[in-house]
């Protein structure tokens, strides 16, 4: 079975909000082993929408609507395609009978056009909405399938996970699990690791492997296919292997994670604590650690030392360090590192020192950054880099770095005991 999207909305063409219900129900049937090969949007016009719904006739024997459910003039949705496929509206009782008692709770007055959630396309299965008013529903016509959903992601999704996945399972006969898996790799560049598998991509069937653009990261996205998900995993298994041993230094986790989360993994699993001095970034890389709970388990605290005042006062950087080498140096970045555990008593300090810009400083370019990583008991390093893109990019991309370089040093020091 191939599904298509369709978004209704002029609000999503406009860009005033983003089209997320998309991607959650790309993902959701995926797992039903449905393929997607379209997403489409298009704005509040019955003209325009009859357009794109035989435009999806022809590719797509699955089509999922989703907005334009709503008690509004503009809200044609389920208006448009009961014409479309020659059938009428009625009433739903049990769909009014929620809408009455959801204003007789809240005391307010409803008014007349809010019965039009209640319709329904004629001999259509109901999808209930538990978290809204308007329901959904299902129909067939022909070959085709129809699901309408509400617009608003916190209807949409709980009304697709309980009652649309049901009533697909109950019309489709699905042969194929779809699994996903998707690799995330950072210190390598996006061309470069392509350029590493490139047979492999070439060569792709069942699995495929898919690059992803990234933040600053680079992803490939495995997918198999098959009757058994035991089976279909073992296939991402041996395609992961395969590409592990190519550029596998390079990565770091998977799926939905990020860098400082396996960070946090990290810091937790060697129960050690840590510290940071932050210039350049000011202040990014704790904010991006203590946004996740139970971060004080780990993170003892920090300094952001902007001004050579700072460093020197608060952090004692040396007089002559600053004199002689100057604030975006190696020599900086070290005794950052090694002071800022010090004052807050960790076991870890890390600082970030260098250029954002837009200008250089000290002599050094835009993109100059050196961070510094001090480990109880272990020689401090200091990694430097030569970043480019805007002021906000070097930022960000420092930050990332030194969760990188933070969780490569702490492995490798486990490695040595």
């Amino acid at each position: 079975m191939n599904a298509e999207i369709i978004a209704v909305g002029s609000e999503l063409l406009l860009g005033q909000i983003v089209n997320s219900n998309a991607r959650f129900i790309s993902q959701q049937l995926a797992g039903l082993g449905i393929n997607v090969f379209f997403h489409t949007v298009v704005g509040d016009n019955p003209d325009r929408l009859s357009s794109a719904i035989e435009i999806a006739e022809k590719r797509s024997n699955l089509i999922i609507f989703t907005g334009g459910l709503g008690p509004t003039k503009d809200d044609l949705t389920k208006e448009t395609i009961a014409r479309h496929i020659g059938k009428t509206l009625v009433m739903d009782q049990e769909a009014l009978e929620t809408i009455e008692l959801y204003f007789k709770k809240g005391n307010r007055v409803m008014t007349e056009n809010n019965k039009k959630q209640a319709l329904v396309i004629e001999g259509s299965t109901i999808l209930p909405n538990h978290h809204g008013m308007a329901p959904g529903m299902m129909v067939g016509n022909g070959d085709c399938l129809y699901m309408l959903l509400p617009g608003p992601p916190k209807e949409m999704e709980p009304m697709f996970s309980k009652f649309g996945t049901a009533a697909l399972s109950k019309q489709v006969k699905i042969d194929e699990k779809i699994v996903s898996r998707v690799l995330r790799f950072f210190g390598i560049g996006e061309a470069a690791l392509e350029t590493e598998i490139d047979d492999l991509i070439e060569q792709q069937t069942n699995p495929t492997i898919a690059p992803l653009a990234a933040d600053g990261e680079c992803t490939l996205r495995l997918t198999a296919k098959h009757r058994d998900l035991d089976t279909a995993e073992l296939m991402l298994d041996e395609v992961e292997a395969n590409i592990n041993s190519r550029v596998g230094q390079f990565l770091y986790g998977y799926n939905n994670t990020s860098l400082v989360a396996e960070l946090m993994k990290v810091l937790k699993e060697k129960n050690v604590t840590t510290s940071a001095a932050e210039s350049l970034t000011g202040g990014l890389f704790q904010e991006e650690l203590t946004s996740f709970p139970g971060v004080s388990a780990v993170f003892k605290g920090g300094v952001v030392c902007y001004t050579n005042e700072v460093k020197k006062n608060v952090l004692k950087v040396k007089h002559e360090t600053i004199e002689k080498y100057g604030v975006v140096s190696k020599e900086c970045a070290k005794e950052l590192a090694e002071n800022v555990a010090a004052l807050v008593s960790a076991d870890i300090g890390i600082s970030f020192t260098g250029v954002a810009g837009p200008d250089e400083l000290e002599g050094k370019p835009v993109g100059t950054v050196f961070i510094g990583i001090s480990i109880k008991g272990k020689p401090t390093v200091v990694e430097k880099l030569e970043l480019g893109g805007s002021r906000e990019a070097i930022r960000s991309r420092s930050v990332k770095f030194g969760c990188y370089y933070l969780i490569k040093h702490l492995k490798e020091s486990q490695r040595a005991n």
